[in-house]
């Protein structure tokens, strides 16, 4: 359920009241925990967390790198984590501790779905998204994205 809001005030009024204000707060949770110099807009019809072009130009997509997203879809809300997508340990840490709380996990490649906010471990989302900082993010990205002579470097 792709949105076609041009800004994030128009995306969160366009939703149902109770999503609306589950995903303000799943929101609020990200902002407070995003490390510097990610930007947020609208992108892909949802809220997106991306690094900048004019940090990072040279995407396969030509479309900012992707860090981080928050999307209400037709039969879930989801948080969709770049970072534990490209790092297996940090893939597994997640998992490990989403588990320990005793909530359910649904979790896909990088998205998390839940129903209701109370289903879902904010501090863990806090932490993760706090866990990357851009500098280290885009690294990564260039690292496993560069031509194979460079990767032997």
């Amino acid at each position: 359920m792709q949105s076609n809001a041009a800004n994030i005030e128009e995306y969160i009024n366009s939703l149902p009241e109770d999503r609306a204000a589950q995903i303000t707060q799943v929101r609020k949770v990200i902002l407070d925990h995003l490390p510097p110099g990610y930007e947020e807009t609208m992108n892909w019809g949802m809220i997106t967390y991306q690094v900048p072009l004019k940090v990072y130009p040279d995407t396969y997509n030509k479309q900012a790198l992707l860090y981080a997203a928050l999307a209400s879809q037709k039969n879930h809300m989801a948080v969709y984590l770049s970072g534990i997508y490209m790092f297996e340990d940090r893939h597994t840490a997640f998992e490990a501790a989403y588990r320990e709380t005793g909530k359910r996990l649904d979790l896909g490649k990088s998205c998390v779905r839940f129903r209701k906010v109370e289903d879902l471990p904010l501090d863990i989302i806090g932490r993760t998204i706090a866990s990357l900082p851009m500098a280290d993010f885009v690294e990564h990205v260039k690292k496993v994205h560069s031509p194979r002579k460079n990767r032997a470097k």
